[in-house]
């Protein structure tokens, strides 16, 4: 596993530097932010990391994006501690692959005046100022409805997860409210991928060889099981089970297009990102006298616990608009 550091440093030419300071007084090329994601190699972070440059070269600062180039939780605690414990990080934009082993180190890094926003995956039991992202068991809901109408109401389903992501668990509630009314539409395994994508093609694929269980459904929680699942389904040539997906990797759309997957959710990480560091640079400028403070009990907080990006289903029908939109969305 290795580290990876994506950085982008705007240099101006001197002239320029008056000018600057009249245009945007509240920012300086000495500010320096962080986004700590979870695996820098995935499409989804990616384009996060889109989205956090983007304010970035508008306020005219310095971003920078770090972590495991690996699911590696362990490893993005470490990445999260080094960028908290730097002189200059005015601010930490940071989505937890493990709540409970992240919490400690945000608390630290807030009681030492450092501002810390979650995204994408929270960290609600720590003193982060606020969360910015999916709501993810509404989203939940959203594709647990669809799974019901394609399926009828009926028929047994396996979970690709990773168990202690709090937004994955968030989503498997809001599947599982959608299935209350509907006795018949079972979960009849759940599968750690251990953030490893072969790990759900090689189950998928022993699964479906072996016909070790009566399976008409996948849910898969996260971006990278959706496209092994209908890659195994495709060289099967199987054509009767229901997957859903999640995130709008290319590969992802490729199979809703061909019909494997029925649909995926599409979050929006780009608006996540940059909305963040937007929010990073407020604090920063204007930093309560304290930020080790329980923002999100306080009635008269002037900071909002919970900032909802949004949530689209993504299908066979409306694919192409989707692809469309976000092409347009980077000229």
């Amino acid at each position: 596993m290795q580290v990876r550091t994506l950085l982008i440093f705007l240099t101006l030419p001197a002239a320029l530097l008056p000018v600057l300071s009249c245009s945007s007084p509240a920012h300086s090329v000495d500010e320096h932010y962080y986004l700590v994601a979870t695996n820098t190699k995935i499409p989804y972070w990616e384009t996060a990391k889109d989205g956090f440059l983007k304010m970035a070269r508008e306020y005219h600062v310095k971003a920078e994006v770090v972590g495991p180039d690996t699911y590696d939780a362990s490893a993005e605690l470490s990445e999260f501690q080094r960028v908290a414990k730097l002189e200059k990080t005015s601010g930490i934009l940071i989505s937890a692959a493990d709540a409970s082993i992240m919490k400690g180190a945000i608390d630290q890094a807030i009681s030492a005046g450092v501002p810390v926003i979650t995204f994408d995956s929270d960290v609600p039991t720590s003193k982060r100022i606020m969360f910015i992202g999916t709501n993810n068991y509404a989203a939940g809901q959203l594709a647990g409805k669809e799974l019901v109408k394609r399926m009828n109401g009926k028929g047994n389903l396996v979970v690709f997860t990773m168990p202690g992501q709090l937004n994955l668990t968030e989503r498997l509630k809001g599947y599982q409210d959608a299935f209350a009314g509907h006795p018949n539409m079972k979960i009849v395994d759940t599968v750690d991928i251990k953030g490893d994508p072969r790990v759900a093609f090689d189950t998928a694929n022993d699964m479906m060889r072996n016909k070790k269980k009566d399976i008409d459904g996948f849910i898969c929680l996260e971006a990278s099981a959706g496209q092994e699942v209908a890659d195994v389904l495709n060289r099967n040539n199987i054509t009767d089970k229901v997957v859903m997906a999640m995130d709008t990797n290319d590969d992802t759309l490729k199979w809703v297009k061909k019909g494997v997957i029925a649909a995926t959710i599409a979050q929006k990480p780009f608006t996540m990102a940059y909305f963040g560091l937007e929010m990073l640079d407020v604090i920063h400028h204007h930093k309560p006298q304290t930020l080790d403070h329980d923002w999100a009990q306080d009635a008269f907080s002037i900071y909002p616990t919970f900032v909802d990006t949004g949530a689209t289903l993504v299908t066979s029908s409306n694919v192409d608009n989707f692809q469309q939109a976000r092409q347009e969305s980077k000229q």
